[in-house]
């Protein structure tokens, strides 16, 4: 949206308005005394015209306002949450397009009713700093409704991704590899490719690459693991070949500049998770594992590496071809991080498809259902590195079918755990949950398997009102609250 240009016609449309209705005038009203159409009173009022110098005295004189208060871009008290969205990158950099809303749509909902689109804008901010939300997580959340606007799969990327493999002449059957991709972005893309050690840059040791555009250098970190290093290059290439100009350098969200480059790195890394897994290949191998009659863990596993990409990658294009080629359009995706010998559980990502309430992130300091899979896998994990040694580079695959106690939502949960270098000693968990409906009870043909283990879960902790569970990290303060509110309007209403 290009705000910065339509910023004085959008204050002047809103101050005319405002001030039209505080004199409660009409516009004909207006109109009769500026000598001016009422169509082009109202196209004024809706930030589409901006009048000329005489025109703008007609309107002080006929609203008894000072010609040089009336250009002011100075909005009024009840106004300033509008100025600060207007003045906000949230406006200048978010692409409304892609929601199907043009920005004269925009324009005109804030000039229609100006103060309470103010309050409502005052209210949303109140609670982004009540909750310390940082603008890179209000892109992330757009960036999540888009992807569920569109259940996670994209035509175009699909396209670009089989002309790619198309160009190189990669076989349909074929994974490609680390060094094909690194061959790739030195020949044709002009890039330099050097590995850093933790000793180079101990600042960096946590950061996966980090990309200079003046000397087309990337640097990646050689504690890598292969497929990290396929991805990340397969990345950097979905920049080039899309011509993704703008875009972060660096591979984790320290700081994010603008919308497009959140929506940018998720095309490059869907473009690169569709060029290291063949949607065919994938699709024929998903179309076995369903048909079978028992849930077979090392089956998905097999199924993973045949192509070289880390459990996120493959669970992400997972969920891309559950709802483009399976039609299971009901599921949602979680990422935990887990440091060994820590109770803490971070959800670093999640998508959710399902129009369901749960699960879902909170921004509160609850403590996250311990029956989860997604959690319990990575206690598993742990346990499996101290027997054996951190260096074991072990995936964990794990399924269960999930029950929430509040609502009786049923899920299918399939879940893989690995560590998650470079960090020491972080182990990650990617879990894809299905709602079981008779859609995925006609697909999934293990659901019936005894050996699928079945578990009562919830949200929190505090929210959740299984006493009697041995995994309570803290008692049910929310639930008890809510309960508690419960009975005094009982009261209330029986004394009515």
């Amino acid at each position: 949206m290009s705000v910065n240009s339509d910023k004085v016609k959008i204050i002047f449309g809103l101050k005319i308005r405002q001030l039209r209705l505080d004199k409660k005038l009409s516009l004909s009203e207006v109109a009769e005394k500026s000598k001016l159409s009422i169509s082009y009173l109202n196209e004024i009022e809706k930030g589409k015209k901006y009048p000329k110098t005489e025109k703008i005295m007609a309107l002080s004189e006929a609203l008894e306002i000072d010609y040089d208060s009336l250009v002011s871009l100075k909005l009024s008290k009840q106004l300033e949450p509008i100025a600060e969205l207007l003045n906000s990158n949230i406006l200048t950099e978010l692409p409304l397009e892609i929601f199907g809303v043009e920005p004269s749509d925009f324009i005109e909902l804030m000039s229609e009713a100006p103060a309470k689109i103010s309050a409502f804008i005052s209210t949303i901010i109140e609670i982004s700093r009540n909750y310390d939300m940082r603008v890179e997580q209000f892109y992330f959340s757009v960036l999540r409704s888009y992807q569920e606007m569109y259940d996670n799969y994209f035509e175009d990327l699909e396209q670009s991704a089989q002309q790619f493999r198309k160009l190189f002449e990669i076989s349909a059957t074929t994974s490609p590899n680390e060094k094909l991709l690194a061959e790739i972005l030195e020949n044709f893309y002009g890039y330099r490719i050097e590995e850093f050690s933790k000793e180079q840059y101990p600042e960096l040791v946590t950061i996966r690459s980090v990309y200079n555009p003046a000397t087309s250098k990337l640097l990646i970190n050689k504690d890598l693991s292969t497929e990290q290093k396929t991805f990340t290059y397969g990345r950097e290439i979905g920049y080039q070949f899309l011509q993704l100009k703008k875009r972060s350098n660096i591979s984790s969200v320290i700081e994010v500049g603008s919308f497009e480059e959140v929506l940018n790195n998720f095309r490059a890394s869907y473009f690169a998770g569709a060029i290291l897994i063949n949607k065919d290949i994938l699709i024929d191998r998903l179309t076995y594992f369903f048909a079978s009659p028992k849930w077979d863990e090392n089956m998905l596993l097999s199924i993973m590496r045949l192509f070289n990409v880390t459990p996120e990658v493959f669970m992400h294009r997972l969920s891309n071809l559950m709802t483009s080629h399976f039609k299971i359009n009901n599921l949602f995706f979680l990422r935990f991080n887990n440091q060994v010998d820590d109770d803490l559980f971070y959800l670093t990502k999640e998508m959710h498809l399902a129009k369901l309430h749960t699960p879902h992130g909170t921004a509160l300091s609850e403590h996250y259902c311990r029956r989860w899979k997604a959690l319990t896998i990575l206690k598993d994990l742990e346990k499996i590195q101290k027997e054996e040694g951190y260096d074991a580079e072990e995936v964990l695959c794990k399924a269960q079918v999930s029950e929430y106690i509040d609502t009786g939502n049923h899920y299918l949960v399939i879940c893989l755990a690995k560590p998650s270098p470079p960090n020491l000693k972080m182990n990650s968990s990617v879990t894809l949950g299905f709602a079981i409906d008779d859609n995925l009870k006609s697909m999934v043909k293990f659901l019936p398997d005894s050996s699928l283990i079945h578990r009562k879960v919830n949200e929190t902790c505090e929210r959740c009102g299984a006493m009697d569970c041995t995994d309570r990290m803290k008692p049910p303060y929310v639930l008890q609250k809510q309960q508690a509110r419960e009975k005094i309007k009982e009261s209330i209403a029986k004394l009515n």
